[in-house]
């Protein structure tokens, strides 16, 4: 019965209401002293109750001395709740958005191993269409059955893999200089975006073993950045695979060339 009466309380009523209409469901026609008995509650609540219940319409009292209660039918007062709630959200739905016409969906920081491993393995749980990932081979293990269980209800499955990285489901493009990236950067790092409408990104574990610190969104201009940055690497991968010799040809080994190109030299992101 408790979870019932929870349930009951998450609706609106009382512990004193909740406890009353499920005494009454047990008997009734039922006088106030009876139904104090069964809801093992204070006779004076009980009646005080009561009367609260048939101003709401959940309980009817009879003409009779002494009185009788009676509550309403079950399924009445669940059609009852949903009338209302559906109604409220409805309302909701269409004039919330227009308290703040330009309402800004923010970027927050996700701190600890705990916090950020739950959000992530949330993100995929919640995924109805598609995922694209980009991950170390020993951070997918982390998450691999909630993303085999979103693979098995349809949802498209794309990763970039580092690290001699395999999956046996989804489409998976391996980045071969995980260990080279890692040390460059400092650190491991996760790219999500989901049904491009949730992201997140950083920083998975750092090199220095300070903690991880990742952000999470649901802003749909950074969570387009995010899936565009995988699509790119994902598009790199693939071409590199198909034409080693001529990318070698025109940018040398490792791409040399084109890096120089683009980061003229620095330190940061030596290789792709």
């Amino acid at each position: 019965m408790d979870d019932i009466i929870e349930s009951l309380k998450e609706l609106g009523l009382n512990s004193y209401e909740a406890k009353v209409y499920l005494a009454l469901l047990k008997k009734y026609p039922a006088t106030g002293y009876e139904v104090a008995k069964l809801a093992d509650i204070p006779q004076a609540r009980a009646y005080d109750t009561l009367k609260a219940l048939e101003n709401d319409h959940m309980v009817t009292s009879s003409n009779t001395k002494p009185v009788a209660y009676i509550p309403i039918n079950p399924k009445e007062l669940t059609k009852r709740f949903r009338r209302k709630y559906s109604s409220t959200l409805d309302f909701l739905d269409k004039k919330l958005p227009h308290v703040k016409e330009d309402y800004f969906e923010p970027v927050l920081s996700l701190f600890g191993e705990f916090s950020i491993n739950s959000k992530i393995s949330e993100c995929i749980k919640s995924a109805k269409r598609e995922i694209f990932i980009e991950i170390w081979s020993h951070d997918f293990k982390y998450f691999e059955e909630d993303l085999r269980d979103a693979y098995n209800r349809g949802v498209d499955i794309k990763i970039v893999g580092y690290d001699n990285f395999n999956s046996p489901f989804g489409t998976v493009f391996s980045h071969s200089n995980g260990r080279e990236i890692e040390h460059s950067i400092g650190s491991r790092m996760l790219f999500m975006a989901v049904d491009n409408s949730e992201g997140i990104f950083g920083k998975i574990e750092p090199v220095n073993h300070s903690d991880p610190v990742l952000l999470w969104t649901k802003n749909l201009d950074v969570v387009f950045l995010i899936k565009e940055f995988i699509v790119h690497d994902m598009c790199l991968i693939d071409i590199s695979e198909k034409f080693p010799e001529q990318l070698k040809y025109f940018y040398g080994a490792g791409l040399k060339k084109l890096k120089d190109k683009i980061l003229s030299g620095s330190e940061f992101y030596k290789v792709y």
